[in-house]
């Protein structure tokens, strides 16, 4: 046991409740900050639902960062869409020797929070695993775990080592490494084309794959990862994202072997059916995580030189489509 810390989880979705859950099962002293699901996690407690098990817990359940304190980790698991949250939920979280990890999704992060807290504070977090919420205080854990966790602009410390053993002891699967953004990209090989063409997908819209928005209507279908993986035309974009991510990665000096997308397909193929976040709240009609996963990688990959033509036409598109569901989600269809 790497000693015993007190912990707030801040964004307590799928998955800041599945790690959550990890570390109040090595017997850490665990705080959820919650809204919705208050009622329900203070009375019955969290549950991780497995293939052939699962797990129940009981984290202490509160409603405002005041309630919790300082801390000795602060979870943050939010989407990013809710980063400007930053400033009111966590400096009440925060004490003289706080760490605060991010286990979101894209690029961006770290540098707000290092702006707000100090980057000394900082550290990242790259989460590979299927989960998803099925009910309040319910999460179906489908497949893997894995984080790589690091600091923000600088080497693993002992702390780093530290923060890690905590999630190893909860059963989770944790690597620390020494370039954090290369590892952010890394998961971007994976993030940009099954969360991006997902919603592509069920959207209708194939004419992506020509450079082209806004050209297909409406369809309703789903598009998980195996319908995404189909031999044929979606599956061939999703390779072209990964490579056109891969190039931008190694023009800013990152060593993203081109290897990584054939290890992202097969380890995505054995996932039975699984939707990316993304594609889940474009179906509940809630706001896309669209600068930080795929227009600030843009941007980045324009500023070192490498043409992206289908992540140019893939953000366009979701921009699009993001707008729609926030401001004219009639424009949609039927649901």
């Amino acid at each position: 046991m790497h000693g015993r810390g007190r912990i707030a989880v801040v964004g307590c979705g799928a998955l800041g409740s599945y790690y959550g859950a990890c570390l109040t099962r090595a017997g850490h002293d665990v705080h959820f900050l919650l809204r919705s699901d208050y009622a329900v996690v203070r009375e019955r407690g969290v549950e991780i639902r497995e293939d052939g098990g699962g797990f129940l817990v009981r984290p202490v359940a509160a409603k405002a960062p005041e309630e919790i304190g300082a801390c000795d980790l602060v979870v943050i698991g939010l989407k990013t869409t809710a980063n400007g949250e930053f400033s009111r939920l966590i400096p009440p979280l925060v004490g003289a020797n706080t760490a605060v990890l991010t286990l979101q999704n894209g690029l961006g992060s770290e540098e707000l929070l290092a702006d707000l807290l100090g980057p000394e504070r900082v550290f990242g977090g790259l989460c590979f695993v299927a989960l998803n919420r099925v009910a309040p205080g319910v999460i179906h854990h489908q497949a893997y775990g894995r984080i790589m966790l690091g600091e923000f602009r600088r080497p693993a410390s002992e702390r780093a080592a530290r923060l890690a053993g905590w999630f190893r002891d909860g059963g989770v699967p944790c690597e620390v490494v020494d370039n954090l953004e290369q590892a952010h990209w890394e998961k971007l090989v994976w993030n940009i084309p099954f969360n991006g063409v997902g919603v592509a997908a069920v959207a209708g819209y194939k004419s992506v794959l020509a450079g082209r928005c806004l050209e297909g209507e409406w369809r309703g279908e789903c598009a998980p990862t195996d319908v995404l993986l189909d031999g044929g035309p979606w599956e061939a974009l999703v390779r072209e994202l990964m490579m056109e991510t891969i190039a931008g990665a190694r023009a800013q000096g990152l060593a993203v072997e081109p290897s990584v997308a054939d290890v992202q397909l097969e380890r995505t193929r054995v996932i039975d059916s699984y939707k990316a976040s993304t594609l889940i709240d474009f179906e509940r009609r809630l706001p896309l995580e669209v600068e930080t996963m795929f227009g600030e990688p843009l941007r980045r990959i324009r500023a070192a030189g490498v043409s992206a033509p289908r992540l140019t036409a893939l953000h366009a598109l979701l921009v699009e489509l993001d707008r729609r569901v926030s401001g004219q989600a009639g424009e949609l269809g039927p649901r």
